[in-house]
């Protein structure tokens, strides 16, 4: 008599859960709470009472405004500089690459003051460069562009950053895909890569924008501390830190809460970055961009 057999089973896969190592709770939470704390420490020194008198005070609208104002123009014009600057470093060889890419990085690395006091002896009124356009009448130190100059030297690297990892990790097979369907570079350009891109570009648009509120060495050098034309809100809290305790508190408060703000709107976005599973990430189809 012929003896059935069961069929083998394949092993079952295990989670991706299982695969991450318990242990590794433990200096994560650290993280957390080392991040955590300080924030949590001002918040029990704040006095509720006196919170909106501060907030609503005139100098701390008008250095709010200007926070905004110059930190969204900032983002900007980082996206517009920095993404074809990391597109190119990701998808381009050239000589000198390296030192191009380590000179770009370097504002990340330079104390703040630094980096002020180099767009002071650049752009400044005795400078060369400065001293020209003061020549013609376009001053730029100690005003609302220097501001936003500063801004923009210290977050660039974050925006060229952002987009050269975004596009290393994807890779060129969407786009020659694409051109070998016989779609043009623009065509390709604006179908496909900056669809793909997009992830890249509003991480880097949002570390530009938190960068730039949070700017404070740079611009105190360069563009000085003038009430509604350079001070931001980070000068606003040093000026007012030794007088008024509670006022800058408040005013920390208040910048904390705005920045929160727009990094949640941000990542809440329909282009932001989304935690998906490998296994479910739709691959994008560069034949029907290109139709």
């Amino acid at each position: 008599m012929r003896r059935e057999t069961s069929p083998v089973r394949p092993p079952r896969r295990p989670r991706s859960e299982s695969l991450v190592p318990g242990w590794l709770w433990v200096p994560a939470v650290i993280g957390i709470v080392f991040l955590l704390l300080p924030i949590i420490g001002m918040l029990t020194r704040v006095d509720a009472q006196s919170l909106l008198a501060v907030i609503t005070a005139e100098e701390s609208r008008l250095a709010m405004r200007l926070s905004l104002l110059t930190s969204v123009t900032s983002a900007l014009i980082s996206v517009l500089i920095g993404f074809p600057l990391g597109y190119l470093l990701a998808t381009r060889r050239f000589p000198g690459q390296r030192i191009v890419r380590t000179l770009i990085l370097l504002p990340l690395v330079l104390p703040p003051v630094v980096s002020g006091l180099a767009l002071l002896y650049t752009w400044g009124r005795s400078a060369i460069l400065g001293g020209g356009l003061e020549a013609a009448g376009l001053s730029l130190a100690y005003t609302t562009s220097a501001v936003i100059m500063a801004q923009v030297f210290v977050s660039l690297p974050f925006m060229v950053m952002s987009v050269e990892t975004a596009t290393a990790g994807l890779g060129r097979r969407y786009e020659l895909t694409a051109a070998e369907l016989g779609a043009k570079p623009n065509r390709v350009f604006f179908t496909v890569t900056l669809p793909l891109l997009r992830y890249g570009i509003v991480t880097g648009a949002v570390l530009c924008f938190a960068r730039s509120l949070g700017e404070f060495g740079a611009t105190l050098t360069f563009a000085g501390s003038l009430s509604g034309v350079t001070r931001t809100m980070p000068l606003q809290i040093y000026l007012v830190r030794e007088s008024d305790l509670q006022a800058a508190i408040g005013l920390s408060l208040l910048l904390i809460v705005i920045a929160v703000l727009i990094i949640i709107v941000a990542y809440r976005s329909p282009h932001a970055p989304r935690l998906r599973s490998p296994n479910t990430a739709p691959t994008p189809n560069p034949a029907e961009a290109v139709r």
